[in-house]
């Protein structure tokens, strides 16, 4: 019964390890925007409506909440040129591209999802 007991325990243990991290990328990434945002700025520094014609269907607003938190997250700088009228940038960071192979990842998965579900 304490081995069992103790093996539950080490199971529950080790579960928490994985999940907790996993849990927090979740946080960060959640939600339909926040992915392709990331992707649209690896292909290079963007103002907000280049960014706006690339994610297809994301509202003003939202891209603008979804940049403030990928931003706070630092995964994404914003620059503020002092032109007339300012000029607003959008890049990635360093710690938003870290999140390439995750991101390329996804993209194969997705690929072979679709050739499974589709045909």
């Amino acid at each position: 019964m304490a081995n069992t007991k103790a093996k539950e325990e080490r199971n529950y243990t080790e579960c928490t390890k994985v999940l907790l991290p996993v849990l927090d990328a979740l946080e960060i990434l959640r939600g339909r925007w926040r992915i392709p945002i990331i992707i649209s700025l690896t292909f290079g520094p963007k103002r907000f409506k280049e960014i706006s014609k690339e994610v297809h269907g994301i509202t003003d607003r939202m891209l603008s909440k979804e940049l403030k938190d990928l931003e706070v997250n630092q995964l994404v700088k914003r620059t503020v040129y002092d032109d007339f009228p300012p000029v607003v940038e959008y890049a990635i960071t360093p710690h938003g591209e870290s999140l390439e192979k995750v991101i390329a990842e996804l993209r194969n998965w997705g690929i072979r999802h679709r050739k499974k579900i589709i045909g």
